[in-house]
């Protein structure tokens, strides 16, 4: 199991923020609680006008029923903050694992009811191609095509400018020779995310195709969730379901006499 914890800012960011937000004040004392646990990796950080004061991340696997309320507990202490000082909860919807955002979405509905906070949803794909962006710089013309894995050789993916604006909404696309072709033809293109692996043996070679590592991380959605804070871009607490990406098939029972 590996947890890491560090304070930490994610500037770059808040600079492109705060350039799209020109004659706008950014509201520096707002307080952001993010969180994923979309995929094996369970992730909490605070956010201050959108710069990050403290994370957790348990890499260990399937164990976010257990680390995320101990985790929102010990960022909020490492940045001396209570839980009534937080202005919003930000929960990264999907796609994903069907009992990660289970326990995400239920939790995140249970602290913006008893804080009486709203709630932000940022799309998980979204939040790997602003993960992305931060390892390292790109042409501006650069598109990022983040792939969560789905299993077998299947992916979620979507497509997002350097502004982090959708280009081509979420779908599932097998991963083949002829899945990116088009896409890759005379342009740059960053694969990043836990499906990424499945990509790089048949385009590893083109020219315009980008490999980044970067595991997935609450912290990646600072600027996003301020932005839509901003923008008082909220779900209805009451009736947001996340997006699951594939209807949930319970496994068949193996241990005999179950049917």
């Amino acid at each position: 199991m590996e947890i890491i914890t560090q304070a930490t800012g994610e500037i770059s960011q808040i600079q492109k923020l705060q350039q799209s937000l020109k004659g706008t004040e950014l509201p520096l004392s707002t307080n952001i609680l993010c969180f994923d646990t979309t995929t094996e990796i369970c992730s909490v950080a605070l956010t201050n006008g959108g710069k990050v004061l403290a994370y957790r991340e348990n890499t260990d696997g399937h164990s976010h029923a257990k680390t995320l309320l101990p985790f929102i507990e010990e960022v909020l202490k490492e940045a001396g903050r209570k839980p009534e000082e937080i202005d919003a909860i930000a929960l990264s919807m999907g796609p994903g694992s069907y009992t990660g955002l289970r326990i995400g979405t239920s939790t995140a509905k249970g602290l913006c009811y008893s804080l009486d906070k709203p709630l932000i949803a940022v799309p998980t794909l979204q939040i790997i191609a602003s993960g992305a962006q931060n390892e390292k710089s790109f042409a501006d013309d650069t598109l990022f095509c983040p792939l969560l894995d789905a299993r077998r050789m299947e992916v979620f993916t979507a497509l997002y400018d350097m502004q982090l604006t959708e280009k081509k909404g979420v779908e599932a696309v097998v991963v083949n020779e002829e899945t990116f072709t088009e896409l890759l033809k005379g342009q740059k293109v960053v694969f990043c995310g836990n499906g990424a692996e499945k990509c790089k043996p048949l385009y590893e070679n083109n020219p315009n195709a980008i490999f980044v590592s970067s595991p997935i991380s609450a912290r990646a959605m600072a600027s996003i969730a301020l932005d839509k804070f901003l923008n008082k871009q909220f779900e209805d607490v009451a009736y947001f379901d996340p997006l699951y990406g594939k209807d949930y098939v319970a496994a068949k029972p193996t241990v005999k006499g179950l049917h």
